[in-house]
């Protein structure tokens, strides 16, 4: 008889339900013990489905006193006293789209169910006041300290952080309704807030001035999302059983889980963190797929793109000190907070001396998803046949046949109606970087070489292209180029054969006008 099927907690963020009903859990009490005995205000700030919400919670059993849903588990070891505090849990993710109207009801429809509990004063009228209220009774009832959880505390403010207006009048409310916070600190026991995006002191918790953020300390940077050792030790089965579904070996699954799904630090030194969301898809589906990137189509970052006119290759590595990306977004002068606070890029490596990060795309999902994204800036309305395009490009530059691969480019192009931008040889430049992400090899343009740059160079698992692009000119005049700068000199220690190859783009035609191509 098979073993009975694994039950994977996909959209479950109740640490209770997870419990009871014999879900996967990966054991993170020790972190919850750790954070609740060293400061009284936590912030933590992770991107979108990457276990925040399970982990308050967590907070919030482990501060009502439910020592019977820690069994087998690290607290249950740490924990001695288990006292039931009182507990007032807002999840603000319930408030994202709202006007201000909407967000002061949804603000009062919370408070009302913990004043079923505690009962209200008829002369507090305003949320803060009924807030305060609430902590104070709750405190006097029980003669507990109150426990305060914020789950999202920046949800309302995610769609409006560029729209000044807006954005005043909703962080004003938000500002209002946490403002009590300081003034009940004697009735509290512990105050815990997540969100994707760090929000400055000034502009929410402007009263708050204590609050400890550990989003960047390497004691908790593992709080989230799931390491490699905790794929090994306690994923082992899933890992086997996933394996025999895909019909490769349990260590040719760890290889793909880390390909599409790891990569994330959120410190440095950080051990690997993977994606948990799409770590358990998979899991659960059986196979490798784009389960994060696809869970919620990121419509506004690429509108912020735009914006800041980030171009698809201006997203790779960068360097950066943590004032720069670990910073307000709504003050923001560039999008590089962002992608990093959204998840799109995370810490590489980081430079003591220098005192720099260096930033990337975390891995293959992100990445193909990112240029999946962007790719209809390129192609317009003809997204879906491009993928098809790009499916049959990869087969063509596999076999080492650049020549038809151009030819397909080419005929694509023609296909696609005329835009402004095909009078700029960058948007071609740009279309070639986004094209070449989608195969998932490697590509860089304006490569630096003793002798001026290369437009773009791709790397293949068996060839290296030195590519150099013009616009209205000729294939000729690229290779002359090519040549007269011995750029292929400059890659023979990469160990592989390079090959030259000119493009000339007909601005007129908004397609490839004629190539050459020569091996090196």
């Amino acid at each position: 008889m098979e073993a009975l099927q694994r039950l994977y907690p996909i959209g479950i963020q109740t640490f209770s339900e997870i419990r009871e009903k014999n879900y996967l859990y990966i054991d993170k009490t020790e972190y919850v013990y750790h954070m609740t005995h060293f400061a009284k205000y936590v912030f933590l700030s992770r991107p979108r489905r990457f276990g925040k919400s399970l982990l308050t919670s967590t907070l919030h059993s482990y501060f009502s006193g439910r020592k019977d849903l820690f069994q087998g588990l690290a607290m249950e070891r740490l924990e001695k006293e288990w006292i039931e505090y009182p507990v007032l849990h807002f999840d603000m993710s319930t408030a994202k789209h709202v006007g201000k109207d909407e967000l002061i009801s949804e603000l009062e429809r919370k408070l009302t169910t913990y004043e079923r509990i505690y009962g209200r004063n008829e002369e507090d009228i305003y949320v803060n006041q009924r807030l305060h209220g609430l902590i104070e009774r709750a405190y006097k009832q029980t003669g507990r300290q109150v426990v305060v959880l914020i789950d999202e505390y920046d949800a309302p403010l995610l769609d409006v952080v560029h729209e000044k207006e807006n954005l005043g009048v909703l962080r004003n409310i938000m500002r209002n309704f946490y403002s009590p916070l300081k003034a009940c600190d004697p009735y509290l026991k512990y105050v815990f807030l997540t969100g994707i995006t760090k929000f400055s002191q000034l502009s929410i918790f402007s009263e708050l001035n204590n609050i400890e953020n550990i989003s960047m300390d390497e004691s908790y940077a593992a709080i989230c999302g799931i390491s490699e050792g905790e794929i090994r030790s306690q994923m082992k089965e899933d890992v086997e059983r996933l394996a025999v579904k895909l019909e490769i070996t349990p260590e040719e699954v760890l290889l793909k889980l880390k390909e599409n799904y790891d990569g994330y630090h959120f410190t440095y030194p950080s051990p690997d963190i993977y994606n948990p969301f799409s770590l358990l898809m998979s899991m659960a589906k059986g196979k490798i797929d784009s389960y994060w990137f696809g869970s919620g189509t990121p419509t506004y970052l690429i509108k912020m793109l735009g914006k800041f006119g980030v171009n698809p290759s201006d997203i790779g590595p960068k360097q950066a000190k943590a004032s720069i990306f670990d910073a307000p977004t709504e003050t923001m002068t560039n999008i590089t907070p962002l992608l990093y606070q959204s998840g799109y890029i995370t810490i590489k490596d980081y430079n003591k001396i220098l005192d720099l990060y260096t930033l990337d795309i975390p891995n293959k999902e992100v990445r193909l998803g990112l240029m999946e994204s962007l790719l209809p800036n390129y192609v317009g309305n003809e997204t879906p046949e491009a993928t098809t395009m790009v499916a049959y490009l990869f087969y063509d530059i596999q076999n080492g046949d650049m020549d038809s691969a151009l030819r397909r480019l080419q005929t694509f192009l023609s296909t696609i109606p005329y835009c402004d931008n095909t009078k700029y040889e960058g948007h071609y430049q740009q279309l070639f970087y986004v094209i070449f992400s989608l195969l998932n090899y490697y590509v860089d343009i304006e490569v630096r070489t003793p002798r001026g740059r290369v437009d773009v160079v791709l790397r293949t698992k068996t060839t290296l292209y030195v590519m150099e692009l013009k616009l209205d000119k000729t294939a000729g005049e690229a290779m002359e180029q090519i040549n007269l700068k011995n750029y292929p000199e400059r890659f023979a220690l990469c160990g592989l054969p390079v090959v030259k190859v000119a493009i000339n783009f007909d601005s007129e035609r908004g397609t490839i006008g004629d190539w050459e191509i020569e091996k090196g």
